[in-house]
């Protein structure tokens, strides 16, 4: 029988979380603080055991989430934007550049920093996925790095 690691949301209630959060769409990125903060609540994660840090657009979010997973204080950086795809290409480069940053962080801070970042074609998908008809992202982010965090402690470290 081989070994078999799952993390469960409800056993990572007692860590600390931090949400790093975009400003700019704030109509969108504000339902998605409000799903994650929903869900954390939900599990038992306490009020004080939260950070927010807002940051003015989507390109900014990995500098600070970087310097919140290094903090060594938090079991998961939980990072929420919306970058709506415009007239330019714009969107593409911002998108492909803080998914890519935000993987790099977790795999050089060894925490999970989850990638809540809507890249929507539209404002109406958008909205849809920010508690919409197609749920919220940021709950769906939230429960995932509750997973991620009790998933990491059982898993046994390097010596």
């Amino acid at each position: 029988m081989p070994n078999v690691y799952e993390g469960r949301e409800q056993s990572a209630a007692s860590l600390q979380y931090a949400i790093v959060v975009s400003r700019y769409n704030d109509s969108i990125t504000s339902r998605l603080l409000d799903g994650a903060l929903e869900t954390l609540r939900a599990a038992g994660v306490a009020e004080q055991a939260i950070d927010v840090a807002w940051t003015p657009g989507a390109f900014e979010i990995p500098t600070v989430a970087h310097r919140m997973a290094r903090s060594g204080r938090y079991a998961a950086v939980i990072c929420l934007g919306a970058v709506i795809r415009g007239e330019t290409t714009h969107d593409r480069h911002i998108n492909r550049a803080v998914s890519h940053a935000l993987m790099q962080i977790g795999l050089e801070c060894g925490v999970p920093a989850l990638f809540g970042i809507l890249t929507c074609d539209t404002l109406e998908q958008a909205i849809h996925r920010a508690g919409g008809n197609v749920g919220n992202k940021g709950a769906e982010c939230a429960s995932a790095a509750l997973e991620m965090a009790d998933l990491l402690r059982r898993i046994p470290s390097e010596s």
